[in-house]
């Protein structure tokens, strides 16, 4: 089932896959990227089973990014990036004159690529638009250097300079990758060409300045400002907007609440607790980052909070037969350190399961690597032990929050031990009891950002061969760049966001 289940994933999303068919520069100073649907067809499903063998979830050294974010060893970061399932994509122009394509306006990355006339030996640079730089007229050489992994594989090539349009704007002389060699199958199934980056240049590979930027420095547009409505309605034509220089009054309901970039590379900020249904988890009660991050269709966050949510609505994973171990031989132990009203992330080394290094536990094996007699099996079990161990510590103390009873609080946190989403992340449910699944939402800025479960459940076919995703990922990211939380196109979708660059800020509010 697990194999077929990463195969529905994999096209569940390009069913959805839209494009850009329509830009216009109107009167009130605002650029529009329309965008339309794209139905799937044959090809993009076979393509998508091929493709599940590639990790959804997928750990990706973000470009060595060296002074503007720390220390090298607080640089990785762990990005969901699986361009497969990306939904929402427009067209864009390259050279003089104009060679078109269509990209995915990505605010997850910071990067313009599109595929090289140079690329001969990657079969998917075949099925796609290439750009020829004999053809162009503003073509200048660079000739440096580029690669570029995402979590659904990876691209590299070389840096070129020519003009841009979009939307009927042109930007002169800007730096962009000439794909030359695309490996994935991705690549080969998307609708898409290329990705035009909207983060900001401190995530940018090379250095180059991002398309966005020269927009604000060229004086392209009114305001530094831009703003995504993503129609989420299957059965509309329509699939959505992005909006250059402003937002569209028309795009949403109310007004936005905005929270300040926390640091600048994506588009991130903090946010507060989440909760299920009424209660609340605790787990983000003293803060989360989170991402806004349009390349990304799911929702993706902490395992420990994606068990909570895949118990509340039902939804099957694998089996973690280390968390049911931890449950089971020091249940009663935890209950009682917590009673005792021990600091819940000390509780874990206390019982010898992971060491305490000053902020948060960590596995011993980790501790123990120097050994030479370090047997690697048992690291792996220690890893797994000690995570076990963390997660149960918050859901155990959640339900003594409830005043549950000790044996309905060890059986819980038995039950979240199968509702454990499996290595790749993805989980079933059944597709008559969505109507009965709790609402989630997210605290950010002090407001409850609900999403009910029509809206973070994903639909495959219809009627009785129909079947039913869960929208959430699971993502770990240590401090102190984590917990991490990564809102895509389902979050995206419900509330129409707002990406302020001159105020450093995003926006969100009830999409229209």
């Amino acid at each position: 089932m697990g194999v077929n289940l990463k195969a529905i994933v994999g096209f569940v999303f390009l069913s959805f896959l839209l494009f850009a068919v329509v830009s216009s520069a109107s009167n009130d100073g605002l650029l529009r990227i329309g965008l339309k649907k794209v139905k799937l067809d044959k090809n993009n499903r076979i393509a998508a089973r091929l493709d599940s063998k590639e990790t959804l979830r997928a750990s990706i050294r973000k470009y060595n990014l060296c002074s503007n974010l720390g220390e090298s060893g607080d640089t990785d970061i762990v990005a969901l990036k699986n361009y497969l399932d990306s939904q929402y994509y427009g067209e864009i122009g390259v050279g003089s004159p104009p060679q078109k394509f269509t990209v995915i306006f990505d605010t997850g990355s910071s990067n313009l690529w599109v595929p090289s006339s140079k690329c001969y030996l990657s079969v998917a640079c075949y099925f796609h638009s290439k750009y020829d730089s004999g053809k162009s007229s503003t073509y200048k050489k660079n000739g440096k250097s580029a690669e570029i992994s995402y979590g659904s594989g990876s691209i590299s090539g070389f840096f070129s300079n020519d003009a841009i349009e979009v939307g009927g704007l042109v930007v002169k002389d800007q730096e962009f990758i000439e794909a030359t060699k695309e490996p994935s199958i991705t690549f080969l199934a998307a609708k898409f060409d290329g990705i035009l980056g909207l983060g900001f240049k401190e995530i940018s590979v090379g250095d180059a300045v991002p398309v966005w930027d020269n927009m604000i420095k060229h004086g392209l547009i009114k305001d530094p400002v831009f703003s995504f409505w993503l129609n989420r309605n299957a059965e509309d034509e329509e699939g959505g907007e992005i909006v250059f220089g402003g937002m569209d009054p028309k795009h949403y309901k109310g007004k936005h609440t905005f929270v300040p970039v926390t640091q600048k590379g994506y588009w991130q900020f903090n946010m507060g607790d989440v909760h299920i249904g009424d209660k609340p988890t605790g787990y983000c009660a003293s803060g989360c980052a989170a991402i806004a991050d349009s390349g990304t269709s799911l929702l993706a966050g902490p395992t420990t909070i994606i068990t909570m949510i895949n118990q509340a609505i039902g939804a099957s994973g694998v089996v973690s037969q280390q968390c049911k171990a931890v449950v089971s031989q020091y249940g009663e132990a935890i209950m009682d350190l917590l009673l005792s009203e021990a600091q819940p992330k000390r509780i874990c080394s206390q019982i010898g399961l992971c060491t305490f290094d000053g902020t948060r536990g960590i596995s011993i094996s980790i501790q123990s690597v120097v050994d030479e007699g370090n047997d690697k099996s048992s690291g792996v079990l220690g890893d797994a032990m000690c995570s076990a161990c963390e997660m149960a510590v918050v859901w155990m103390r959640s339900q003594l929050k409830q005043n549950q009873t000790q044996d309905r609080i060890l059986d819980y946190a038995s039950q979240l031990c199968e509702r454990m989403p499996n290595p790749m992340g993805e989980s079933a449910v059944d597709c008559e009891s969505v109507p009965s699944m709790p609402r989630v939402a997210f605290t950010i800025g002090g407001k409850e950002f609900e999403l009910a479960p029509e809206e973070y459940i994903l639909k495959v076919g219809q009627g009785s061969a129909a079947q039913c995703i869960s929208g959430f990922t699971a993502l770990d990211i240590p401090p102190p760049r984590g917990p991490l939380w990564i809102l895509g196109d389902i979050f995206m979708g419900r509330y129409h966001t707002v990406f302020d660059s001159g105020k450093l800020r995003v926006g969100f509010a009830e999409a229209a």
